[in-house]
């Protein structure tokens, strides 16, 4: 006789149960590229690829890089988008990993106007519309661990961090008020992290994040400045949600998510 099939609840089950790794992975470049030698970048991106993968326990994964200038650039009015970023070329070690990590086994991916944080959280929105908690989102940017809810891989500290829907929304909103030094983005002057803490921590719930929000931007630059510079930051701090949303800000549609076997994956390493 041969091999029954297995009831169609059972399939789906085991679906549901597979873990995708979605890997935020510029970082890894910056990590590796003051190795002596290319082979020794290779061998510590690989191992540092490698230790994600034995950490979530993901059954498939996929990596996003940022390549180009994201839709922030054309966002940001009042100061340029990472206008305090040195431009200094990287050493020529960063661009070979970077292309290594574009070819097979990874396939690492970018979507034109994007940056890869963003990648990590609009496919992590799709796929917990369909299966749930189902995916680890990988990154050391507080910005991605913090904004998208979910339980993430910091793999810079080795390290669990859970964030709850409640929690990334309020730490949206302490982000537009505060804006963010890393990124070039000012928020409101002089208002800084203690300051943002205690205005949301203080709100009795989410509902009322944006009012206060605008009404302390409005407080500093007056009515029509104020909700300018109000939708500027707001827009330059969000990570986007859905394939809308990036048509929206990019003009491109969002690519189908591919991911790749991590069974496979180690046969060919």
């Amino acid at each position: 006789m041969g091999e029954a099939t297995p009831p169609l609840f059972l399939i789906f089950k085991y679906r549901r149960m597979s873990k995708i790794a979605l890997i935020d992975a510029d970082s890894l470049m910056y990590y590796e590229m003051g190795a002596a030698t290319l082979e020794e970048a290779i061998a510590g991106i690989d191992l540092r690829i490698n230790t994600i993968l034995s950490e979530t326990e993901a059954d498939e994964y996929m990596g996003f890089l940022t390549l180009g200038r994201c839709f922030r650039y054309k966002v940001a009015k009042t100061k340029g988008y990472k206008y305090n970023r040195s431009g200094a070329m990287k050493p020529p070690i960063f661009y070979a990993l970077r292309a290594y990590l574009q070819q097979d086994p990874y396939n690492f991916i970018s979507v034109d106007g994007l940056e890869a944080d963003d990648c990590v959280s609009v496919y992590a929105s799709q796929i917990a519309e369909t299966e749930g908690d189902s995916y680890v989102v990988c990154s050391p940017d507080k910005d991605v661990l913090k904004q998208v809810p979910g339980s993430h891989y910091n793999y810079q500290k080795m390290e669990w961090v859970h964030t709850s829907d409640e929690d990334a929304e309020a730490f949206l909103w302490k982000q537009t008020l505060m804006g963010d030094s890393t990124d070039g983005i000012p928020g409101i002057p002089g208002l800084g992290p203690k300051t943002a803490d205690k205005l949301i921590d203080e709100m009795p719930d989410v509902h009322t994040y944006a009012g206060i929000v605008i009404e302390k931007y409005i407080e500093k630059f007056g009515n029509r400045e104020g909700i300018c510079k109000f939708t500027e930051t707001f827009n330059l701090v969000y990570m986007l949600q859905t394939p809308d949303e990036v048509l929206q800000c990019t003009g491109s549609s969002l690519p189908p998510l591919k991911t790749n076997n991590v069974v496979e994956h180690a046969s060919e390493i």
